[in-house]
């Protein structure tokens, strides 16, 4: 019971540890659900930073046309050490507060306002189906379809595959069940980065020889459009507040008060903290520059529950 006078609230103390750590626990042992837990896919590295699986890419799922969504986002930490970690409505063709902020950092002139519009680079990320042929750190994935988001090199890399740079090669679609071709992940630490330079497709197959199989595994894809629903994206307003909460800045000032800590990752498939170096586009007006490593790949999950709020 709340103490209603300065009299029960000294008679009341001895109580009070055991509710404050009553109420900790409870709060310590609360969870955020998220609709896409246990739909995404990601390869487990070792203590060196190497990794290895099998995977296929499936077509569009059932009512859609293409085979994988595009994502913007942006993640980095502020003064105030809160994370900012959010989709970004440049996705939808919006206007989006942090594009925005970095176009006038960066035609301030100021070099240091430069770095700052840098560190704060939209990420594009790729999401697609992908069913797990071998996967050694969790068999237990193996057999399954699963969602898997990943970054421009491996793009590229289907992309290459589609799109020959040889005259006698012939282009293969990858997402194809018949006659696409399943895709040897490979991953390894190199100066400081996760690498996939090694990861190759094998010659096209069919991914089973029965058709009942393959529509088994097509019935199973999760729906890519819904990672494109606006109901996932916060709107202009509330990005605005949090990206001047997160930079310390006020309403009536567009500079920042300080100087803040970048977020850098480097792949995008299992999103780590090596990973928003590279930016595969430039945010408009904003120069970008390229990554010491490929992509953008390892789990936000921990600094998106920093950056909640």
């Amino acid at each position: 019971m709340a103490p209603t006078d300065f009299g029960s609230l000294k008679k009341n103390r001895n109580n009070s540890l055991e509710k404050l750590n009553a109420q900790l626990e409870k709060i310590s042992q609360k969870s955020y659900s998220d609709p896409n837990e246990g739909k995404y896919w990601k390869p487990v590295r070792d203590k060196a930073g190497n990794g290895f699986a099998v995977i296929r890419f499936l077509p569009a799922p059932q009512g859609e046309e293409m085979p994988f969504v595009r994502v913007w986002d942006h993640g980095f930490q502020g003064p105030t050490g809160l994370w900012y970690i959010e989709n970004s409505l440049t996705t939808l063709g919006q206007d989006d507060p942090v594009s925005e902020f970095n176009s006038k950092l960066w035609n301030s002139g100021v070099e240091s306002d430069k770095e700052q519009a840098r560190k704060q680079k939209r990420r594009l990320k790729y999401v697609a189906n992908i069913y797990v042929v071998k996967d050694p750190a969790n068999p237990d994935n193996e057999g399954k379809v699963f969602l898997y988001a990943f970054g421009k090199k491996i793009f590229d890399k289907l992309n290459d595959l589609m799109n020959p740079t040889f005259e006698d090669e012939d282009p293969v679609n990858p997402f194809d069940l018949w006659e696409g071709a399943n895709f040897r992940l490979k991953i390894r630490q190199f100066e400081g980065y996760p690498n996939y330079d090694k990861s190759e497709f094998d010659a096209p197959s069919p991914l089973f020889e029965d058709d009942d199989e393959l529509e088994a595994v097509w019935k199973q894809e999760h729906p890519l459009q819904d990672l494109l629903d606006p109901k996932n994206f916060k709107s202009y307003a509330e990005l605005k507040a949090k990206l001047y909460r997160v930079l310390a800045l006020a309403e009536d000032s567009p500079e920042p008060t300080a100087a803040f800590a970048a977020y850098d990752t480097d792949e995008d498939d299992d999103l780590d903290l090596s990973n928003l170096r590279s930016a595969p586009a430039p945010e408009p007006a904003v120069a970008q520059t390229s990554a010491a490593s490929d992509d953008d790949d390892d789990d936000l999950s921990i600094f998106k529950e920093l950056a909640r709020g």
